[in-house]
């Protein structure tokens, strides 16, 4: 096919900010899971789908298939989407109850 590009289930950007292998990286609508480390400016590629253990607040509480944002700026997964602030990256495929810090998603890979 004369178009098609690439699968899209890594993608390669410039970092906006600092980056650690295994963060989740919000850039416009596109978020992903870093595959190394980067520094402002550097080639950074991100995973966009597959299935993730990310770091959440521990208050918050997630059953299977709930939806996942995230929260850029304490950088972490929530079951909270801040009155459409905070962008949609996937479900949950564990449950995660008070106190737990983690939940395994999935992200959606369709932004």
């Amino acid at each position: 096919m004369k178009t098609y590009v690439q699968p899209g289930d890594r993608i390669t950007v410039t970092a906006a900010a600092a980056a650690n292998s295994g963060d989740g990286v919000l850039i416009g609508s596109l978020f992903g899971i870093a595959f190394g480390d980067a520094e402002i400016g550097e080639k950074l590629t991100l995973a966009t789908n597959g299935v993730f253990n990310m770091p959440k607040p521990s208050t918050d509480v997630l059953a299977v298939g709930d939806p996942v944002y995230w929260d850029d700026t304490a950088g972490l997964a929530t079951a909270d989407d801040a009155a459409g602030a905070n962008p949609a990256i996937g479900i949950a495929v564990t449950a995660a109850g008070n106190p737990s810090s983690a939940v395994n998603v999935r992200l959606n890979g369709s932004f």
